[in-house]
């Protein structure tokens, strides 16, 4: 915060400040999250050479920005939900925010479409405590399976 009021002061300026503004101090917080999840992405992103044992497994690939993203999505939407000294701005970024993060939830726990029974052709990610799918891929092949005895 420190090299930010230095940047904001100017020459012609006799009193020097001792604080940012609220809005100054909400945009900074909220663009340096965003900025470290990007950082985050890349840096752990960097390719490499792949192993023999990694090539044989080819997993489905996600998008690198998904799991910071959505992170830095929600806790900026947790941040901007408790600020209210910037008025109408935190409500609009909350939303943005919760958008974003609720998206990238639910795309990081429903995204992949590569759990689906290949017996029964049931959506696996359903068929836990939380859901109680009767069309789940458990319920599914325990009926197949009767039906084949």
């Amino acid at each position: 915060m420190d090299l930010l009021l230095f940047l904001s002061e100017t020459t012609s300026s006799s009193e020097r400040r001792i604080a940012l503004t609220p809005l100054e101090a909400f945009l900074a917080k909220h663009f340096g999250i965003w900025l470290v999840a990007i950082a985050i992405a890349v840096v752990l992103n960097i390719p490499s050479t792949p192993r023999l044992d990694e090539l044989q497994r080819q997993s489905t690939p996600t998008n690198p920005l998904l799991v910071p993203l959505t992170v830095a999505a929600n806790l900026t939407a947790l941040l901007s939900y408790n600020t209210k000294d910037v008025g109408a701005l935190a409500s609009i970024v909350f939303v943005g925010s919760l958008v974003i993060a609720l998206w990238g939830l639910w795309v990081v726990m429903f995204g992949d479409s590569s759990f689906v029974s290949k017996s029964t052709g049931a959506d696996k990610h359903t068929s836990s405590f939380l859901f109680g799918n009767k069309t789940a891929a458990s319920i599914q092949k325990k009926k197949w399976k009767k039906e084949q005895k």
